[in-house]
Formats: structure tokens, C-alpha cells, sequence
């Protein structure tokens, strides 16, 4: 399954190139419920071809943020754009480069793991022979083809979140969103997802945007953003963000900048 996430040279002068377009870029967007602001003012950047922890306690606005780069709420304020395709204008374009994968689960548990994933490939509009060609592919990267007719309820809790990866990833998405996606889970479920989708980053240059309230998902070479209350209050590589905090680690950073604890929730 090949995906590129980095824009190409385009012909020009020599040595120029085109420049590479923002996985994600969110402008001065705000969003309320009523009278209750979720998220006030938010500007970010995720990068194409790296892993970015969106790191905020429960309730910091992760959920939101996502339901507005999804569509799954229209924009009030400000803009999104996925790829250079902004949400509110064109989301057909920007949707398709966009793999999504929610807290709550969302697989069909009465029916099997193939079928979920061909049900899912068909919204996307690929014909029946590729979609089953993907789906078997993927169900293989993640080591469960064996349980392709099994009912999807019959899995365990952290297989379960592997399909929902594998299904994310059918229509060859050079995005992908991630929302708290090892809550829940034994420690070695966690960790295995969390090798996945990193590998992902690694192996076929897939931009992740991963949200988390859990700091030893977070690792030093990652592009950090915190979201604290609805607000952004650093964003950068780990090391940048650990140095503006004048702080000596992630933890001692957030802290500085939250006053929260990480790892509990809010």
C-alpha cells in the first residue's frame, strides 16, 4: 500500500521545489456549545510525514478539535485544511486524504471483520475485487487474516482497534487522525498499536495526528501540540516545547504549562 505525504519538485528554476504542504493546518478556529467555548483561537500545524502528539488532559478540547477536522461538526470560526483542501469548501478532497480513527468504537460487531472492511471501502467507491485485494492486505500487516470471518465482536478489545487502523488506512489516506485510541487497552494492546502506527510514519510517510492525555505516548523527536482548556499553549518538536516550558522533560513541561497532571484525568 504505497502513500506519499511529501509534495514533488515542480519544473522551475533549478534547485527549486514545491513547497510542502501542511498535513494539517488549522487558522484561528473557536468553537462553542452554547454558551460554553470549546476551543478559543486555535492555530496549528501538523506536519506531513511525522508523528505530532496533540497532548491535553481529559476535557482540553482533543475531541472537538477532531469532530471539526473530520466534519463531523461544521467550522464556526476560522479554517482547516487537509492537504491544501479546506474542510468547509471542498471536503470530498479533503475527507479522501483522511484516515480516521475515533474513541468510541465504531465497527459493526455483528457482522465479520471482512465485511466491515469492504462496507467501508465501498463509501469510498472502490470496486468489490481491489477492496477485497486491500482488505487482505491490510488484515495480514496487522496479523489477523486468520480472523477475516470471524464476528468482529468475537476480539479482543485491543484487535479491535488494529481492524478500526487497518480500515482507516483502505482508501490510502496520506493523513491520519487518531483520537485517544489506546483508552482501554491492556499494556501490551497499547503498545502494540502504538508500534503499528508509528511504523506507519516511518515506513510509507504517513502524517499522524495522535491525541492523547498519556505521556509515554509521546516521544522525543515527535512534533508536540498542547491543548490545555481550548487553547493551544505550545506547539513544536519535543525538545523545543520541553525547553520553552524551562523544563527538563515532558512531563515536568506539561506540568509547568497546565498545572495539570498528565495521565488522570482533568
Amino acid at each position: 500500500m504505497s502513500v506519499t505525504a511529501v509534495a514533488e519538485p515542480t519544473p522551475g528554476i533549478a534547485g527549486d521545489a514545491a513547497p510542502i504542504v501542511p498535513a494539517i493546518a488549522v487558522h484561528d478556529v473557536s468553537h462553542a456549545y452554547g454558551a460554553r467555548k470549546a476551543l478559543q483561537d486555535i492555530n496549528l500545524t501538523v506536519p506531513a510525514s511525522r508523528f505530532t502528539a496533540l497532548l491535553g488532559l481529559n476535557g482540553a478540547g482533543k475531541t472537538t478539535l477532531f469532530s471539526l477536522i473530520t466534519r463531523l461538526y461544521d467550522t464556526q470560526q476560522g479554517s482547516i485544511d487537509v492537504l491544501g483542501h479546506r474542510v468547509s469548501r471542498d471536503p470530498g478532497e479533503a475527507l479522501r486524504r483522511l484516515g480516521v480513527v475515533f474513541q468510541a468504537r465504531t465497527l459493526d460487531l455483528d457482522i465479520s471483520v471482512m465485511d466491515n472492511l469492504l462496507y467501508h471501502a465501498a463509501l469510498h467507491g472502490i470496486g468489490s475485487r481491489e477492496a477485497r485485494r486491500r482488505a487482505e492486505v491490510v488484515l495480514a500487516d496487522i496479523d489477523l487474516a486468520d480472523r477475516a470471518r470471524e464476528q468482529v465482536r468475537k476480539l479482543s478489545g485491543g484487535q479491535m482497534r488494529r481492524v478500526e487502523i487497518a480500515r482507516a488506512l483502505l482508501h490510502q489516506p496520506r493523513v491520519l487522525v487518531l483520537d485517544e485510541p489506546t483508552v482501554g487497552l491492556d499494556v501490551a494492546s497499547k503498545s502494540a498499536i502504538v508500534r503499528q502506527v508509528r511504523g506507519l510514519v516511518r515506513e510509507r510517510g504517513v502524517a499522524v495526528l495522535w491525541a492523547t492525555h498519556l505521556l509515554d505516548e509521546v516521544m522525543p523527536g515527535d512534533a508536540v501540540i498542547v491543548l490545555h482548556r481550548g487553547r493551544v499553549l505550545a506547539a513544536g518538536d519535543f525538545s523545543d516545547v520541553v525547553t520553552s516550558a524551562d523544563a527538563t522533560d515532558m512531563r515536568s513541561a506539561f506540568i509547568a504549562l497546565t498545572g495539570g497532571t498528565p495521565d488522570a484525568p482533568e
